[in-house]
């Protein structure tokens, strides 16, 4: 998986559906979470404030800032509520076997 551009960043297990975790790929802060049983991984830094999405809440597909309540779609990183405008970047996910890999976007 390495050589792929994907790098190891959890197991299946610590994520149960409806939970959301930090996770970091090299230099890039990236927020793990598990929507109905499939995972999704966009940036973990609000595009408005730049708070933590991790330390929010999510909802369904939303995740919320816990700074000032903007939100994001979890899987598509698309502003949901403002004063959230700006689309987070989607990193690429993918399982093999208990183990969960992420690659930056485009990679």
């Amino acid at each position: 998986m390495a050589d792929s551009g994907f790098v190891k960043v959890a197991q299946v297990n610590e994520l149960k559906p409806g939970e959301m975790m930090a996770v970091t790929l090299e230099d890039d802060q990236v927020l793990l979470t598990n929507i109905d049983g499939e995972f999704h991984a966009i940036d973990d830094v609000c595009s408005h404030a730049y708070a933590c999405l991790s330390d929010g809440d999510l909802n369904g597909k939303e995740v919320e800032c816990p700074l000032h309540g903007g939100s994001f779609n979890a899987i598509t990183g698309v502003p949901m509520n403002p004063p959230a405008s700006e689309t987070l970047r989607i990193f690429q996910v993918q399982i093999e076997g208990d183990d969960i890999f992420i690659a930056p976007p485009n990679s």
